[in-house]
């Protein structure tokens, strides 16, 4: 079983235990405002997610990882990679992605557990380049970015949705641990 350790956190697979827990951080639509449409998700279409998650695993030998605190043992949201299929600027690159309940915002964790996806991504799976697809004008997820050398490298619009998508990337030469 994969799993990642950082000072404060523990990246894994998922439990069946998480579905709760992300549940209620996908119901926030604070949290989900620059998710896929902006809506929040059920309990359901959760259930969806981890399962598709879990399938990449499988899949690619990559995936979204369960993002828990190492000192609690609290599930404090999503973050990893996956194989983009949107928008056409992007598919079939894999993207790096970070979602995290609001109480555990502003502390460092997303950047931390991205940047622990990253070097997975490049250094154990050995992958040659990540790229990240944010909706523009979400200023935190940019400073994700950012934080991980990545760099903005052109504007699109999110086919389903029709938002403004900025695609950021960031390859193994320019990669810093």
């Amino acid at each position: 079983m994969t799993e990642i350790r950082t000072p404060r956190l523990v990246l894994r697979r998922w439990l069946d235990d998480d579905l709760v827990p992300l549940s209620e951080i996908h119901a926030d639509p604070v949290v989900m405002r620059s998710i896929g449409d902006g809506t929040p998700r059920s309990m359901e279409q959760t259930a969806e997610d981890i399962e598709a998650w879990e399938e990449e695993w499988d899949d690619e030998g990559f995936g979204i990882f369960a993002v828990e605190l190492l000192g609690s043992g609290e599930l404090a949201g999503a973050v990893g990679l996956s194989v983009t299929g949107a928008p056409d600027e992007a598919a079939g690159q894999v993207a790096i992605s970070w979602r995290l309940g609001r109480v555990f915002w502003g502390q460092g964790y997303a950047s931390e557990a991205a940047h622990a996806a990253l070097e997975f991504a490049l250094q154990d799976r050995g992958l040659d380049r990540v790229i990240a697809v944010l909706r523009t004008g979400d200023s935190a997820s940019a400073g994700v970015a950012d934080k991980l050398g990545m760099q903005a490298e052109g504007t699109a619009l999110h086919p389903v949705h029709g938002h403004d998508l900025t695609v950021y990337g960031i390859d193994l030469t320019q990669y810093q641990e």
